[in-house]
């Protein structure tokens, strides 16, 4: 089978006819709107046949380009569908990796306000045991205040009470002491 004869198969264009289309070299997209824009410009300039809205065309033209358009097309739309699966996917992978980092966002913010919460805590709890400490302090400082007042009163109390037997027998030996003879001058 020749290359010729298989492209006819494929475009459906009769082997013998001008259509020479080579499957190694594919038009790019521009060339296929090129080609869409040349077969609108073609229409607008045909004639009309006249009392009717038809136009009158080159069939075999007109035929040659659209079969170009559809062996060129394929090719183009499987490009293009690859580009939205891949954009899609792309899509896809981004969205999945922003839900994983929102989600490890939450934990975080989740423990951290945990480990907040456990110091607020234990801020609280060492609060109450500073407060309690301060008073068991005061109450200890209090009754041992109260415990010396008590001890320097006793002692006050026997310091008198000895000062008061130093004094008497002071005056008991001041008395006792012989008066000195009267000394004539």
């Amino acid at each position: 089978m020749s290359e010729e004869t298989a492209m006819s198969e494929k475009t459906g264009a009769p082997a013998n006819e001008s259509v020479e289309l080579d499957q190694g070299a594919r038009t790019e997209v521009g060339d296929l709107q090129d080609m869409v824009d040349d077969l609108i410009v073609h229409l607008h300039e045909a004639k009309s046949v006249p009392l009717s809205s038809n136009a009158m065309v080159d069939r075999e033209q007109f035929l040659e380009k659209l079969e170009r358009i559809r062996v060129e097309l394929p090719d183009e739309l499987r490009a293009a569908r690859w580009m939205v699966r891949e954009r899609e996917a792309f899509i896809a992978r981004t969205n999945e990796n922003a839900h994983e980092i929102v989600d490890r966002s939450r934990k975080e913010a989740d423990e951290l306000i945990s480990n907040s919460n456990i110091l607020a805590e234990a801020v609280e709890e060492a609060n109450i045991l500073v407060r309690r400490a301060e008073g068991e302090a005061r109450r200890l400082r209090l009754e041992t205040e109260d415990e010396i007042e008590k001890k320097l009163q006793r002692v006050e109390g026997l310091l008198s009470e000895t000062i008061n037997q130093v004094r008497t027998a002071r005056d008991e030996f001041h008395q006792a002491r012989p008066k000195p003879p009267d000394v004539p001058i």
